[in-house]
C-alpha cells in the first residue's frame, strides 16, 4: 500500500492527479494547471511543492556528528551548525552508492538527514547497525512534512508569513514550528520547509495553495540541467561519477571508498578506479 503525505487531503481538494513515487502516492499535477503552467509559475513567480515523500532521519547523542562523519562520504567537519551538506551513503564492500542525501548539522550531538524516499529504511538500517550505544538513529519519515517553496517570488512568499529568508545557500534556521532551509532542486532561488506533521494545520500551510506537482518539478529540474538525485532509482549502484556526485565526497584516507582523480579527470571510488584501469588496458 502506498504511503501518503500528511497533506494528501488538501491535494485531493485541489483536484490533484496522483502517481506512485518511491512508495508514496504523490500529486503529479493539478486541475486547471498542467505541467507547462505549473513549470512556468516556478520560473516566473513561486511554486509550492509537497516533497514530504523525502526521507527524514534523526541522529542524536554524544558525538552524533562525528559518527555521521565516519559513515558518510563528505566531511561534515567542514561546516558549522546551521549549515547543510550534500553527502553519500556508500556500501563499504563495493563502493556503490546506497543513497545520496542532505545532512543538516544542528550541533555536535544532533544531525538531521534527508535521504531519498525509497532508500530511507536502508540508510537508517545501516546507520543503526553501526551506531555506538550513546548515539540514537531514528526513522522520522512520517513525523515531518517538507514543502519546497521555489521561484523568484519565494522570499516574498515567506516574508509575508513572517518567516526568515536572509539565509546563505545550504544554511537553515529552526524554530519549534518550522525549519527554514535555503535549499532546493529547481535551479531557482528557493527554500525548503521542514514542518512537524502535528503543526500542519497552522497558517503556514493554509496561507498558500499547494502546487505544482511532481511532473512540473521534474521539468524544472531538467530545464536547469540538474540530474536526478542518485538514490532515486534504487540502492547499491556502482559509483555514479558521471551523475555529478563528486561534490558529495571528500578525500578520506580512512575508508576504501574515498574519491580519487583518475588520469581522465573523472572521480571514482578507490576500488572502481583500479577496475577502470584494468578495463582500459
Amino acid at each position: 500500500m502506498l504511503l501518503r503525505s500528511p497533506l494528501h487531503d488538501r491535494h485531493e481538494a485541489l483536484g490533484a492527479k496522483f502517481a506512485a513515487f518511491g512508495g508514496w502516492e504523490m500529486p503529479l499535477e493539478y486541475a486547471g494547471g498542467g505541467v507547462i503552467k505549473e513549470h512556468t509559475a516556478v520560473r516566473t513567480a513561486v511554486g509550492v511543492f509537497d516533497v514530504s515523500h523525502l526521507g527524514k532521519a534523526g541522529v542524536v547523542g554524544p558525538g552524533a556528528a562525528d559518527f555521521v562523519n565516519a559513515c558518510l562520504t563528505n566531511d561534515i567537519g567542514r561546516i558549522r551548525p546551521g549549515r547543510a551538506q550534500y553527502t553519500l551513503c556508500c556500501d563499504d564492500a563495493t563502493g556503490g552508492v546506497v543513497d545520496d542525501l542532505i545532512a543538516y548539522l544542528f550541533g555536535p550531538d544532533d544531525v538531521f538527514l534527508v535521504p531519498n524516499a525509497a532508500n530511507t529504511a536502508e540508510v537508517v538500517r545501516r546507520l543503526t547497525a553501526a551506531a555506538p550505544p550513546q548515539v540514537t538513529v531514528s526513522n522520522e519519515h512520517r513525523t515531518y512534512a517538507i514543502l519546497a517553496v521555489q521561484g523568484p517570488g519565494s522570499a516574498d512568499a515567506l516574508t509575508a508569513l513572517g518567516l526568515p529568508t536572509d539565509l546563505e545557500y545550504m544554511s537553515f534556521t529552526a524554530s519549534p514550528d518550522v525549519v527554514v532551509c535555503r535549499t532546493g532542486y529547481t535551479g531557482e532561488h528557493g527554500y525548503e520547509l521542514v514542518i512537524p506533521s502535528v503543526r500542519l494545520g497552522g497558517r503556514l500551510v493554509q496561507a498558500r495553495i499547494l502546487g505544482p506537482g511532481r511532473a512540473a518539478q521534474g521539468e524544472d529540474r531538467r530545464s536547469a540541467s540538474l540530474t536526478a538525485r542518485t538514490g532515486t532509482d534504487g540502492p547499491r549502484h556502482p559509483p555514479r561519477t558521471h551523475a555529478g556526485v563528486r561534490r558529495g565526497a571528500a578525500r578520506r584516507r580512512d575508508h576504501q571508498w574515498h574519491v580519487l582523480a583518475d588520469e581522465e579527470g573523472g572521480h571514482r571510488s578507490g576500488a572502481d578506479r583500479h577496475r577502470g584501469r584494468a578495463r582500459r588496458r
